[in-house]
């Protein structure tokens, strides 16, 4: 048997796909980006008078993106600390790594999840961060 997870305290997927699914005790999360809850906007992002993206703040994106999947998570009655593995997607590896990998080790200390990051040209919104996450639970 499988649940499929939703929750307002996440933003809402850009798709047609739910926030997790739980079959026995694992929880598979969709891919989860930074946009912020309710509002679906993008921290750090800025915009010229077209609605081009000008330029992004990948710290405030990886804080953003972190808190999403700690909501994902609690909503399938996860944890942080239940996570296995964690797939990350940045859109600019060269610019952003660094920055990105000192957040991921303090939000992540002690928890000891297997991890692969990814640079790929593009994501379905202007982000410049999704992660993809599993979780094992207790049953």
């Amino acid at each position: 048997m499988s649940r499929i997870v939703r929750t307002g305290d996440a933003p809402a997927p850009v798709g047609a796909y739910p926030h997790a699914r739980r079959v026995g005790n694992l929880l598979f999360l969709s891919g989860v980006g930074p946009r912020r809850p309710g509002s679906g906007e993008i921290p750090g992002n800025v915009y010229d008078a077209a609605g081009a993206l000008l330029a992004y703040d990948i710290e405030a994106q990886c804080r953003q993106v972190f808190a999403n999947v700690r909501a994902v998570l609690e909503a399938g009655g996860a944890r942080w600390e239940d996570l296995v593995d964690v797939t990350v997607f940045l859109t600019d590896m060269a610019r952003d790594f660094a920055a990105y990998n000192r957040l991921y080790a303090e939000h992540f200390a002690g928890v000891d999840a297997c991890r692969t990051t990814l640079g790929i040209s593009a994501l379905p919104t202007p982000i410049a961060i999704e992660l993809k996450c599993v979780a094992a639970l207790e049953r």
